[in-house]
């Protein structure tokens, strides 16, 4: 039994540019599914990545075998696996052919990115998962959202350049 809600996002909100994406996801719902009941986390804490331009981007060297979902028209999920221990979590935005995505590094009571996977049991096979059409995993307006969003440099992209180190697209969420 699929349990969807009324505030479910559609794909026009996903086709926005990735920094809109970014800025709006804190205080909205991670829903996850699992035996017919859905279970609803505040997102706290997502960083933007924005195209082959963006020097912290995967798609920064074009489109690969890894990096191609982020080619996708947003609004489907982009996991990958770093230091061959953690699955990170991505929402991909904007138009088709136009790489961008959102990582979420923090959900209400789960912070890290790492930790939000293990935690919620995701792995590759939500890799290219449509947010718009799952059944088993969604975003949602959270109508009684509140708190603060406020901006940082996005972290652990020592390789990229100074300048697109120092961008402030990691958006976090105060005061929930």
């Amino acid at each position: 039994m699929t349990t969807l809600s009324d505030h479910r996002l559609e794909r026009s909100y996903f086709l926005q540019d990735v920094l809109q994406v970014a800025r709006s996801m804190p205080g909205k719902y991670l829903v996850m599914q699992n035996a017919g009941e859905a279970h609803r986390f505040v997102i706290t804490d997502v960083e933007a990545y924005r195209g082959e331009e963006d020097e912290a981007c995967h798609a920064r060297k074009g489109k690969t075998g890894r990096t191609r979902v982020m080619y996708f028209q947003g609004g489907v999920l982009y996991v990958y696996l770093i230091y061959g221990m953690h699955w990170m979590l991505n929402v991909v935005a904007g138009p088709q052919e136009e790489p961008q995505a959102v990582l979420i590094r923090g959900l209400q009571s789960i912070n890290g990115p790492g930790r939000l996977t293990r935690h919620l049991g995701i792995d590759k096979t939500y890799n290219e998962e449509d947010l718009v059409r799952s059944s088993r995993i969604w975003l949602e307006d959270n109508p009684a959202s509140e708190g603060r969003i406020i901006t940082r440099p996005r972290v652990g992209i020592d390789y990229a350049g100074k300048r697109w180190r120092e961008k402030p697209w990691r958006f976090i969420l105060q005061d929930h």
